[in-house]
């Protein structure tokens, strides 16, 4: 069986994959700290709490955090005996093209999106992830990447509104009954919410007249749901599109090993 990784700024999942589905998936907070017989101390615990027993015979990661390959790399090694791919490496190939300028490193996360849509949607496609930034991927009628936006992510914008202001608290984001607040709380929300919902608009909408044709706009990330309830702004929302992609790079580098 496949183990599949995510790491974020923020939270790394890991997803058990049989080859048909996910058997679980849980988070972690994202720690370059910890080692490799913390993982697996942790990973092994839940697992026997779900009574899953899994043979994981391969791995395969996706990081935005160098710092935590490392360890990744030796769980893999001390405890599955499995050498993982980890996208953005040579040895590990995508099934798309990557079409930006030379020397532009683009973060793993924004490729395996842009394989996941591709192989659920197909192209023309923009994919907006809610993550610690809010990022835009455009993907090609072929499935390349050619390209995105990266703006100041939900939780970000809050958090640095309260720590430059101090008069202005700590707010969770949720979607307001009004526009106009009649408290800090509310006039925060709505100004975080509706600000955010006007970002994504906007610029999907400059995309589309960019590229010049009708594009399919994806979201996923933690708070995809939270915008996916207003107004038609995407067309479909993905809940685990990372982890999906994880799976099909893994089948893509396993049969191009075979062949």
């Amino acid at each position: 069986m496949l183990l599949a990784i995510d790491c974020g700024n923020t939270n790394t999942v890991f997803s058990i994959w049989d080859g048909t589905k996910f058997l679980a998936t849980w988070r972690t907070s994202t720690e370059h700290q910890r080692t490799a017989d913390q993982y697996y101390v942790w990973l092994s615990s839940l697992m026997s709490f779900q009574k899953i027993e899994a043979d994981i015979t391969d791995m395969i990661i996706s990081s935005t955090v160098p710092r935590v390959v490392f360890n990744l790399r030796v769980l893999a090694d001390r405890y599955f005996n499995t050498r993982p791919y980890v996208v953005g490496k040579p040895d590990c190939l995508l099934p798309v093209d990557v079409r930006v300028d030379m020397g532009t490193a683009v973060g793993p996360d924004r490729l395996v999106n842009t394989v996941a849509g591709y192989d659920l949607f197909g192209g023309d496609l923009i994919v907006v992830d809610f993550g610690t930034a809010t990022t835009f991927d455009v993907v090609a009628s072929d499935g390349a990447y050619v390209g995105g936006v990266i703006a100041p992510g939900v939780n970000l914008s809050l958090e640095a509104l309260h720590l430059a202001a101090a008069a202005l608290p700590h707010v969770d984001i949720s979607k307001p009954q009004r526009v106009v607040g009649t408290n800090t709380v509310a006039c925060m929300q709505s100004g975080v919410f509706w600000g955010y919902i006007g970002l994504v608009r906007e610029i999907c909408n400059r995309i589309k007249a960019e590229r010049d044709r009708p594009m399919k706009v994806i979201s996923t990330g933690g708070l995809a749901p939270l915008f996916q309830q207003s107004e038609d702004l995407f067309d479909e929302w993905v809940d685990e599109l990372t982890m999906h992609g994880l799976t099909v790079i893994h089948d893509y580098n396993k049969r191009q090993e075979s062949s």
